[in-house]
C-alpha cells in the first residue's frame, strides 16, 4: 500500500499513514484531536492528514505493512450438510440455548428451512472439539 501512495500528495488516509509510518490509529487520532497534525475531512470516512507533518513526528518504516482483509470462509449450508439446534444439543449434551447464545458468540452462519434452524456441521464439529 505504501508504495502506491505517490510521494507528491500533501495528504494521506489514516489507513496509508498506518501502513507508511507504523502508528497505531488511536495514537494518530489522539494526535489529530490534540491539533499535533493538521487533518481534513472530506466525508464520511475520508479523512486525510498532513504527511510533512506526519514525517516529523515518525520515520518511514524500512518495510511498509500490508494491510490485508481476511479472506471470507465459505459454508454450504444445505440440510445434508448441517446439523439442526436439536441435534446439535442432543449429540453434544448442552442445551439449545447455550448452542444459540455460542452461535451468536462465534458468528457462526445459520439457515432457517420451516421451523428448523440449520448450522455447519465443520464448524459445529470444530466449536464443540
Amino acid at each position: 500500500m505504501a508504495d502506491a501512495v505517490p510521494e507528491d500528495r500533501p495528504y494521506i488516509s489514516i489507513p496509508e499513514a498506518i501502513a507508511i509510518y507504523g502508528v497505531a490509529k488511536s495514537t494518530l487520532y489522539r494526535l489529530i484531536r490534540q491539533g499535533h497534525i493538521p487533518a481534513i475531512n472530506l466525508g464520511t470516512r475520508l479523512l486525510r492528514i498532513s504527511r510533512v507533518e506526519v514525517e516529523q513526528l515518525f520515520s518511514k518504516r524500512a518495510e511498509p505493512i500490508q494491510i490485508e482483509k481476511p479472506s471470507q470462509k465459505l459454508f454450504s449450508l444445505e440440510p445434508s450438510d448441517c446439523y439442526t439446534i436439536g441435534e446439535i444439543a442432543q449429540k453434544f449434551g448442552i442445551s439449545e440455548s447455550s448452542v444459540y447464545k455460542h452461535i451468536r458468540q462465534y458468528s457462526i452462519p445459520t439457515r432457517q428451512i420451516g421451523k428448523h434452524v440449520y448450522a455447519p456441521k465443520s464448524e459445529i464439529d470444530n466449536l464443540y472439539r
